[in-house]
């Protein structure tokens, strides 16, 4: 190694001097130098290096070492005055006696610095050079010069410009050519796909019209008074039945009457509708390309095969879209039913409800919270009672916070619930008694579930990573999936006694065959923060809640979900989340309920709490309080709505 007091050479950095293969692929980019002596000269350069290891310019001198060095004569004397060792290696030198001239790298330098000098001449700069010789030349002797020499200077000048703007104006217009191409080919594709969807729209069209006119057809006076006699007859016939406006089902997809020819009338609430639609129409043109365009119009697809396209299932999507335009015209509004109070106790703020659910029969339905009380209401009975204050029919008392209830769907009074410290507890409803307790989380337990079709097996979701599996006879867990993240959620699909689904805090839903535990069937992936709720629809698809405020749907057989709901606000809190098959609804933690219908992304409707304060909270202002809906539930096969908030008021809703 070299000390600081060594001299050294001036580092030149000019494309000129630098040795070794850096300098000498710089100078081969220079006009004159072809493709292959630029690769030979840049080749030989790499496997050559000329520069000296203490300088780093170009060796002047070579001289080798004993241990094979070259160095420049005046940096390796220096070098060896200070140390005697080669600045290399550091093997020992212990004068410049032991060092000796390298003749043939001295040759090969000279020769490597003549044909670096050599190309310098073709390189930009130089032509720079001459050019400016040139003007510099005409500038001061074009007064000495004659008319032969002009014209023959402006001749050469002009062919060479005539040649110039040739080049130029082809060049010009071949791009011009080429981006026409490609626009007009890009625009046939674009009005060839207009075509078919415009096609498939007409042939939809005129499917409907010609229903229409079937219906509207007129008919004799004494067909029509025949057909009501027949009616009156046969009342109770179901032959004779006339399908209501309000059941697509029994048509279809479309409100068609058995007996064709009948006019019905225009609905009353026909205008009401019209101005939800066009309210969703862009909605609406989403879900109508999903489910009929992209079914016929695919990549490739022959017009003529999709005018002409006869096949069983040929109005399957024009059904399925005219499902979906019913169920969202369907209802105007939410109107409340009944309210009810989680808690009596005005000095009590902490009366968060976290879990409602209906029992199997759809008769009764439980609330449980942050009190550690499980309260039962009979749903008649709520409704009946024109009441401020309405008393559970039975009620069963917690030792902590309960997060989730879940109904057996076999044995009608056995309820299961998961709570702050990690217990799930097994309830008799009737007795008000626990009949199992499962104490195995570690940590807290946000979810239980039972099993739909394995009516003993029950499932949990807690903070210590784990789903649980248990059954009724067993004091001990059967079985345990272990996840990456805090276990947010935990649902069985309505349809398996073998599939579970449960949604964590690594952002995903995992779905898993109970039967091989070890690894997930399919990995959900989509939210952007942890997943609060998870819901089947039915057997196949599911909605997950997540606090980034989004809803997404899911085909449990593709990775990629199929839709997300936006809206609502959830950013920190569990708010809810329920569904009936085809409405979803969730809170938010703007005090509001939220409704959504599966085939779009916007909300239906939403339902505002009002802001309730305790006694102590009685003078704190508007933008005070921090109210939030907790949790929600779907009375199945209706359309009533039960809604609490973190106040504590529980409302039963109704879809209108």
């Amino acid at each position: 190694m070299m000390d600081e007091g060594l001299p050294k050479k001036k580092m030149k950095r000019d494309n000129s001097v630098l040795g070794g293969s850096r300098g000498s692929s710089q100078q081969q980019s220079g006009p004159g130098s072809g493709s292959g002596a630029s690769s030979a000269g840049s080749q030989q350069d790499t496997d050559v290096n000329y520069s000296c290891p203490i300088c780093f310019d170009i060796l002047t001198e070579p001289f080798m070492t004993k241990c094979g060095h070259t160095f420049c004569y005046t940096c390796i004397q220096k070098a060896i005055e200070q140390s005697p060792r080669c600045p290399k290696c550091s093997y020992s030198v212990e004068s410049i006696a032991d060092t000796f001239p390298n003749f043939l790298l001295n040759e090969l330098v000279s020769k490597y610095k003549q044909s670096m000098e050599s190309k310098l001449n073709l390189c930009p700069t130089q032509q720079n050079v001459k050019l400016k010789e040139v003007r510099d030349f005409l500038k001061t002797n074009s007064d000495t010069m004659n008319l032969p020499e002009l014209e023959y200077m402006i001749t050469i000048l002009s062919t060479r410009k005539d040649q110039l703007e040739a080049q130029s104006f082809l060049a010009q217009q071949q791009l011009l050519r080429e981006f026409l191409q490609h626009l007009k080919r890009q625009k046939d594709e674009e009005l060839f796909k207009f075509q078919k969807e415009a096609s498939v729209i007409q042939q939809d069209l005129d499917r409907v019209d010609e229903l229409l006119r079937e219906i509207e057809t007129p008919r004799s006076p004494r067909t029509s008074s025949a057909l009501l006699d027949q009616e009156g007859e046969n009342s109770n016939s179901d032959a004779s039945v006339v399908p209501s406006i309000e059941n697509p089902a029994s048509t279809s997809g479309f409100n068609i009457l058995q007996d064709k020819g009948v006019l019905v009338g225009v609905p009353n609430d026909l205008p009401a509708r019209r101005l939800r639609m066009h309210h969703h129409f862009d909605d609406l043109v989403k879900c109508y390309s999903s489910s009929r365009i992209d079914e016929l119009c695919g990549p490739g697809e022959p017009l003529q095969s999709v005018t002409e396209r006869d096949t069983p299932e040929k109005w399957r999507g024009l059904d399925s879209f005219s499902e979906s335009l019913h169920c969202l015209t369907r209802y105007s509004s939410v109107r409340p039913l009944s309210t009810l109070n989680y808690t009596t106790d005005i000095f009590n703020s902490a009366s968060i409800v976290s879990s409602i659910e209906f029992d199997k029969d759809q008769e009764f339905f439980a609330i449980a919270g942050v009190t550690k009380r499980i309260k039962i209401y009979a749903y008649n009975n709520v409704l009946k009672d024109m009441v401020e204050i309405h008393y559970p029919s039975s009620e069963m008392v917690c030792s902590s916070k309960i997060s989730c209830i879940s109904w057996s769907a076999f044995h009608k009074s056995t309820l299961a619930s998961s709570d702050y410290e990690g217990t799930v507890i097994v309830w008799d409803t009737v007795t008000g008694q626990k009949s199992s307790v499962f104490q195995e989380h570690e940590k807290r337990c946000w979810s239980v579930d039972f099993n739909q079709i394995d009516t003993k097996l029950i499932a949990s979701g807690s903070d210590d990573a784990r789903v649980k599996l248990w059954t009724v006879n067993s004091p001990h867990s059967v079985a345990s999936l272990e996840a990456k993240a805090n276990v947010c959620c935990v649902k069985f699909n309505p349809g398996s006694p073998y599939n579970l689904a449960f949604g964590s805090a690594d952002h995903c839903v995992h779905y898993y065959d109970l039967r091989n535990t070890k690894k997930a069937l399919n990995v959900l992936k989509g939210h952007k923060k942890a997943v609060s709720y998870v819901k089947f629809l039915n057997n196949e698809d599911l909605v997950s809640a997540s606090t980034d405020s989004q809803l997404k749907l899911w085909n449990i057989k593709h990775p990629n979900y199929v839709r997300s709901f936006v809206g609502h606000v959830n950013e920190k809190n569990f708010v809810g989340l329920a569904t009936d098959g085809d409405y979803i609804t969730c809170g938010s933690e703007n005090n509001g309920l939220y409704i959504y219908y599966k085939g779009l992304s916007k909300s239906l409707f939403q339902f505002r709490f009002d802001a309730v304060r305790s006694f102590l909270d009685k003078d704190r202002k508007e933008e005070d309080v921090n109210e939030f809906v907790s949790a929600v539930c779907w009375k199945q096969n209706s359309n009533v709505i039960v809604a609490a908030n973190s106040q504590g008021t529980i409302k039963v809703l109704e879809l209108v």
